[in-house]
């Protein structure tokens, strides 16, 4: 293995785990919005 090379592509990775963790954040942000939503409208119904 190539150290020098491990330590050249970090910054990507890291940029790449930052976007997956954000796109993560985003679903459970809009699923939680959704589950919300929802529930006040099948309280309304009542």
């Amino acid at each position: 293995m190539n150290w020098m090379n491990f330590v050249k592509y970090l910054p990507y990775m890291g940029k790449g785990m930052l976007a997956i963790i954000i796109v993560i954040g985003i679903i459970i942000l809009v699923t939680g919005g959704l589950n919300k939503l929802i529930n006040n409208i099948e309280s309304k119904k009542k």
